[in-house]
């Protein structure tokens, strides 16, 4: 090895990978992990071999290998960012035997990320790979490290910005003791162009996806009569409102639309208008709640000049402006008594009168209604008309909040990721499997509604070419406390990050830990205003082992 490579403590990346037993997943940073027997990825390689032949095997695993290599060069930057280049780089190598691909030895390095010069040399010992092939094919006469060639090529090209191409100087699936692979820019080998098919340029093909994910978005915007606007989901609730809806849409019944605030009430209303005979007219929403009391009739059924002070021109209502279409009249809940008896009226005899006027004008209007309050109860307590809940209550459809549609989270998730990719010209390559498990045990008090301004940040949030975090989605939500791997190699209790930085400021401060905790409970006393019994709810001790451990700071046992 070279003298002047020595690796920095990995500390930092043991963090990264964290178990958590109960839900039965592994933790690679943001990326979920797997443990398989390199038996089951032996027999791979051979099915891989025998069905496609050995030079399409080696593409596809060399692939695999140069993915895992551009992931884990994501966490390198965000690990050691402070570090130096040296350090940063040797993330990939450190991780690689955290990942039990090989014991890996910098034997050669020398790198320039500004001039994307890049020359390196690094054994490998136990390749699991190279010692799977030999005892599958026995000694072999070309280098069979596919796999770990792909991580390293694609690792050092995510960092260098450039394609580094690592070949295996030898292999011990060959016959030789180790490995030994040597990394340099393609363009810098002489057999270099040969090798480019195991690493064609992406670069079209992600153009292409991301002009895909923009022409969906504006075919949702312009065509929301096949799409129904932003109607995801294929849950069970979700698809018996859907189905409701759809059988309404051939109709002129008056729906009433139900559920909690978010959860897209007034797309279930211009999805009906869309499926309706009415499509080609006008489809108006009001949001009764957002109308002061006193405007609420004016803004309904319109006014004549000089109606009230003010007045200066005649002015049509909504129930006017949507003659030939749909009014969707939101939080109709909201609306006071006397507007109440207004709406039971045109609802009744098909014709509005304007505020000032002494004549009735024929309306020719599908209404459409929608509350997030239980209207039978507010019947009950006299502030909606019973006559007005039954004309209202003829063809109820109840939408189920987000969280009994667990299912769809996922589908309405990536559905809004192409619409917000294409509004903000972002390229991104989806969701990371932490964020997507963020999303799935989120409990939605916000609906639809929340999971559209959240993957909205999340898009704004995550670098260009990046995938979104669930740090970009929820940045203030707490870390877990998980188990880890500890120097040994043993699982142990992972503390959240934070815990961590301030044990390592307390140890880099060297107070003596006596001096630390006299000084911690003489602050929770301080801040409690001398109540011990709040100090100790503070420090999550009871009142006696605070009283204990202050006698003892007060009076330490001599040595």
């Amino acid at each position: 090895m070279d003298p002047h490579l020595t690796y920095p403590p990995d500390n930092d990346l043991r963090r990264l990978l964290r178990f958590e037993p109960h839900s039965g997943a592994i933790w690679l940073g943001e990326r979920r992990m797997v443990l398989l027997h390199t038996a089951a990825l032996t027999a791979l390689r051979h099915d891989l071999i025998t069905s496609v032949g050995k030079d399409h095997a080696r593409r596809l695993l060399t692939r695999m290998g140069y993915a895992c290599g551009l992931h884990d060069a994501g966490f390198a930057a965000k690990t050691r960012g402070k570090k130096t280049l040296e350090d940063m780089f040797l993330v990939g190598p450190q991780l690689h035997m955290l990942e039990g691909a090989a014991r890996v030895t910098p034997v050669r390095l020398e790198m320039d990320a500004a001039a994307g010069r890049f020359e390196g040399v690094f054994r490998w010992d136990d390749s699991w790979e190279a010692h799977a092939h030999r005892l599958q094919y026995g000694v072999v006469d070309e280098p069979a490290c596919w796999t770990l060639l792909g991580y390293a090529s694609g690792y050092t090209s995510a960092f260098m910005g450039r394609l580094i191409l690592f070949k295996e100087i030898r292999c011990s699936a060959c016959g030789d003791d180790h490995c030994l692979i040597e990394g340099r820019p393609i363009d810098d080998w002489p057999d270099g162009d040969a090798h480019r098919q195991y690493f064609e340029d992406d670069s079209l093909l992600e153009k292409m996806a991301a002009l895909s994910q923009q022409v969906e978005a504006l075919k949702n915007t312009l065509e929301p009569a096949e799409s129904g606007g932003m109607l995801v989901g294929a849950s069970a609730g979700f698809q018996r409102a859907h189905d409701l809806m759809r059988r309404a849409a051939a109709t002129q019944v008056t729906v009433l639309l139900t559920g909690e605030t978010g959860v897209g009430k007034e797309r279930f209303a211009r999805a009906l208008h869309e499926h309706s005979e009415r499509a080609a007219g006008p489809f108006v929403a009001v949001n009764c709640a957002a109308l002061p009391a006193e405007l609420i009739e004016a803004e309904l059924l319109g006014v004549e000049k000089g109606a009230f002070t003010g007045a200066h021109a005649a002015r049509a209502g909504r129930f006017e402006r949507a003659e030939g279409g749909t009014l969707f009249l939101d939080e109709v809940g909201d609306l006071p008594l006397p507007a109440q008896a207004k709406l039971l009226r045109v609802l009744q005899e098909g014709e509005i009168e304007r505020l000032g006027s002494e004549s009735a004008r024929k309306v020719n209007v599908r209404l459409v209604a929608a509350t997030n309050v239980n209207l039978e109860a507010a019947v009950e307590r006299g502030q909606f008309r019973r006559d007005l809940f039954y004309r209202l209550n003829v063809y109820p459809i109840c939408i189920p909040p987000l969280r009994e549609r667990s299912s769809d989270i996922e589908p309405l998730a990536r559905h809004l990721l192409a619409r917000f990719t294409a509004l903000h010209q972002k390229r991104l390559g989806g969701f990371s499997d932490r964020a997507l498990q963020a999303l799935a045990r989120h409990s939605w008090p916000g609906n639809v509604r929340e999971l559209e301004n959240l993957v909205e940040r999340g898009v704004i949030l995550a670098a260009q070419g990046g995938v979104i975090e669930a740090e970009h989605l929820f940045p203030n939500q707490s870390e877990p406390v998980q188990d880890g791997i500890d120097p040994q190699g043993r699982l142990a209790r992972r503390a959240p990050e934070d815990e961590l930085r301030l044990c390592e400021q307390v140890l880099d401060a060297g107070v003596p830990i006596e001096t630390l905790e006299a000084q911690v409970l003489a602050l929770a006393v301080e801040r409690s205003r001398g109540n011990l019994a709040g100090a100790a709810r503070m420090l999550g001790l009871s009142r006696a082992q605070l009283a204990y451990r202050l006698k003892r700071a007060q009076s330490p046992e001599p040595e």
